[in-house]
């Protein structure tokens, strides 16, 4: 795993994320997906009129092969070490801000001040040249009162009258220690107003702790000479700390016979001493310092068994009772025979039983019979063929890049691992950048290969669209691969996504068809295919195919009368009246049939014969199985000169991927449409329904070279519509105009420094700024100092276009449960 980033995972080989050996085979144990069986047989229906096209088969959900009970290969390890699969589930996953990745995430330390006040350091000397005119005074005797305090707290009998001239050694001894204590006073007074320990901590932190601690002990060296400069060998005056102690010993004791006992001496020496040494040892952090070095120099103890409340334990289990089969996964796990895709099913499975008692018992006799291939994806994959990306299925996260410790990035993202998960993807991501910047490399690449081990778990489906040649990973890691235009696919692709209302169907495929052509009404459009496609389903059993479509479009009054002949006037009054209502329409100036068959030749060529319900031998796959069943689906648009029917067909999965998802039963999985080149595919319609996927559980992935390819007026609905925003380094400056407006403004504090020139009236105060100004070559001035707070763009569209450096990008997170990020500058890596 890639460990770039500051506060992150510490594992620098790639150890933290388990990458197993691969998945089990299928029946054939060659690791690829079982052939399926033949597609079944249609009803048979009543043959069609001359000239029509017989209906093709209702479209069916491609089946799949059955879970295959086989467990993966152990890994190969040393002796007694534990799988990657186990570090992997114990690893700490702190909570973090939306889009850190959070596997063995360090959280940054508190802020601290990043520079120093150059009022804050004058405010420390300044106390401490007071406090020497006072220390100067008070030696002196010429500070007012202060011996008359003296005088007030010790006995008359020590002084002469009138003053405090000591009689003897106990006036002495008070004076010695009176003089200590106000020295004291003063340097602990001028050391809490000029902050020195503050000031003295901002430079030290900039050390390593050793560096510090000697630093430290340097400080409290010198200072020790000022303590006892004998014991040095120097001979200036000490500093009166050392004798005030004494003296008071002295007076404690009734005399300074007492100091000649070396038991009473050498304490008072070592606790001075102490005394002297102690803020030091604080602000050096020798205590910790001394732990840490014990600690490292401590031979190394045997790991301690791993408690219940371990994740590869499974406590949620063992609270539940489960403790049998708690016990079997947990073997599995340390055995190499579970990898991080089975720990994530199991650990879905068991939340999806929730608190009911009978299912958490059917949850139980599964994970007892199945053990770690419980629950398995109908495909019976546990794993990707290959993987490019590092993945975190514990969290559905996919790391993609860090965020750069940029001057705009927070505290809690400098150097932080950017990841993405369901619930960012959940409110749509917009990512537009030049060809070129890595928008498949290091952002469709990665999120679809999660989205499909994500699948395996049961957690989410994906439909990746694009062209052939996108590195979208290989054809072993679909479920169902449909390569549009290629004999050789396998699947078809239902026209009408498997919808039984014709109003339902007619409503996606004129947002496919016309929904990006200005002052054509989609609405007119799809009651002109719902009075076509719904008559002829009554007739015939099923919708028409794309060259039957096309003839009902272009066809005259007296063709469509014959289809109208078909419709019995007991059994279909209400499909009559549609087709009458049809037939009295066409020809006319505001005919948008025409229209329609145009658009729809595009998929009326030979190249697509075989497809849309048009052949025989591959079966229609519908796009209503997504928002059912947990399913990896890859769908190659065609390329060469069919730009036009990509473009099309991009629109046509748009409006079923959203007319599919919209109020679909359960809504347990998480649905995902990944268009890798998205150019065409955005109209006012799919732009609208774009907020009304986040609270049915499903989302979309668009990728943009430029926001040239959506129409001008989609462009602040889109972007005000999708909750995540990424923009690439080469980002021309009229996207980058779009995406500052989107993103907003903030209030940032200013400084303003205006420098006026000094016009003195007096001759004397002239002629010193004239000698001034002849010296310094300046004239004199004077510094006025503006500070206020100012709205300005957080990204503005030079910086968009002209500050991103390559391999970077700026994006904005929204997650479904409202967290969001500001606009960031990440890095990306592959």
């Amino acid at each position: 795993m890639e460990t770039d980033g500051t506060y992150e995972s510490r594992d620098t080989k790639g150890g933290g994320v388990p990458r197993p050996g691969g998945p089990p085979g299928g029946p054939s144990g060659d690791g690829r997906t079982p052939a399926r069986p033949a597609p079944r047989a249609g009803a048979p229906i009543d043959p069609p009129a001359a000239g029509a096209v017989p209906a093709p088969a209702p479209p069916v959900t491609p089946p799949l092969p059955a879970r295959a009970p086989a467990a993966p290969p152990r890994p190969l390890r040393a002796p007694g070490a534990r799988p990657p699969a186990a570090d992997w589930l114990d690893a700490p996953r702190p909570e973090a801000g939306p889009g850190i990745w959070r596997f063995r995430h360090v959280p940054p330390p508190p802020a601290t001040t990043r520079r120093l006040s150059p009022v804050t350091v004058v405010g420390m000397l300044v106390p401490v040249a007071v406090g020497l005119l006072i220390w100067s005074a008070f030696r002196r005797g010429t500070l007012p009162y202060m011996w008359a305090v003296l005088k007030t707290l010790t006995p008359g009998d020590w002084w002469y009258s009138l003053g405090t001239t000591p009689r003897d050694w106990h006036g002495q001894a008070a004076h010695a220690v009176f003089g200590g204590a106000v020295f004291v006073g003063l340097v602990c007074a001028v050391a809490a107003v000029g902050s020195w320990g503050r000031i003295v901590r901002f430079y030290l932190d900039r050390f390593s702790p050793p560096v510090r601690a000697a630093v430290a002990a340097g400080g409290a060296l010198i200072t020790l000479t000022f303590v006892w400069p004998e014991f040095f060998g120097l001979g200036w005056d000490p500093l009166p700390v050392a004798t005030p102690v004494l003296s008071l010993a002295a007076l404690v004791a009734g005399g300074y016979d007492a100091l000649s006992s070396p038991f009473l001496v050498y304490p008072l020496y070592a606790a001075v001493t102490a005394l002297v040494v102690l803020p030091f040892a604080r602000v050096g952090a020798w205590l910790p310092l001394l732990r840490a070095r014990r600690a490292a120099a401590a031979p190394p103890t045997a790991p301690a068994p791993a408690p219940d409340t371990a994740r590869s334990r499974w406590p949620e289990l063992r609270e539940a009772g489960a403790h049998h089969a708690a016990d079997l996964l947990a073997g599995e796990l340390l055995t190499g025979r579970m990898n991080d895709v089975d720990c994530a099913r199991v650990q879905r499975l068991w939340h999806e039983a929730g608190r009911d008692p009978a299912r958490r018992a059917a949850v139980n006799d599964t994970l007892l019979r199945e053990g770690a291939a419980a629950a398995a994806h109908p495909s019976g994959a546990r794993d990707l063929p290959g993987r490019r990306a590092t993945h975190d299925l514990l969290l559905g996260q996919v790391r993609v890049g860090r965020y750069a410790p940029a001057e705009r990035t927070p505290d809690a993202y400098h150097g932080a691992g950017l990841a993405l998960d369901p619930g960012l993807l959940g409110t749509s991501l917009l990512a537009v950048g030049p060809s070129g910047a890595g928008k498949t490399r290091h952002l469709v690449a990665p999120v679809v290969e999660t989205l499909t081990l994500q699948a395996l778990t049961g957690a989410c489906s994906v439909v990746a669209v694009g062209p052939a040649a996108a590195p979208l990973g290989p054809d072993e890691a679909y479920d169902v691969v449909v390569r549009l235009g290629d004999p050789a696919s396998r699947y078809d692709l239902d026209l009408y996504a498997g919808a039984t209302d014709p109003d339902e169907a007619a409503a996606f495929l004129a947002e496919g068809l016309v929904g990006d052509m200005e002052g054509v009404e989609t609405r007119r459009a799809a009651t002109v295919l719902a009075q076509l496609i719904g008559p002829h389903r009554a007739a015939y059993g099923g919708f028409p195919t794309v060259p039957v479509l096309r003839e009902l479009l272009e066809a005259r009054p007296e063709t469509l009368r014959a289809l109208l002949d078909l419709l019995p006037e007991d059994r279909h009054p209400a499909m009559r009246r549609e087709l009458d209502s049809r037939i009295r329409q066409t020809g006319t100036v505001t005919d948008v049939g025409p229209l329609l068959a145009d658009r729809l030749a595009a998929l009326d060529r030979p190249v697509f014969a075989a497809f849309f319900g048009g052949g025989r031998e591959t079966r229609p796959f519908s796009l209503r199985a997504v928002a059912q069943h947990p399913m990896r689906v890859r769908i190659t648009l065609p390329g060469g000169g069919h730009e036009e029917a990509a473009r099309l067909l991009n629109r046509l999965l748009l409006a079923q991927f959203q007319s599919v998802t919209r109020d679909r039963p359960g809504r347990g999985h998480f649905a995902c449409l990944v268009l890798d080149d998205a150019a065409g595919a955005l109209t006012a319609g799919t732009v609208r329904g774009l907020q009304r996927l986040r609270p049915q559980n499903a989302g979309v992935l668009l990728a943009l070279r430029t926001l040239a390819e959506v129409p001008e007026p989609l462009h602040g609905p889109l972007l005000a519509g999708v909750g995540c925003r990424m923009a690439f380094a080469g980002l021309p400056t009229w996207d980058g105009r779009a995406f500052a407006e989107a993103w907003g403004t903030e209030r940032v504090e200013t400084t303003e420094t205006a420098h006026h020139t000094v016009f003195a009236d007096q001759p004397m105060t002239r002629a010193f700024h004239a000698l001034r100004k002849l010296v310094t070559g300046k004239a004199v001035t004077t510094e006025a100092v503006t500070v206020r707070e100012v709205e300005r763009q957080r990204w503005s569209a030079s910086d968009l276009a002209h500050a991103v450096p390559p391999g970077h990008a700026v994006l904005s997170l929204t997650h479904v449960r409202g967290g969001h990020t500001p606009p960031l500058l990440v890095e990306l890596h592959d």
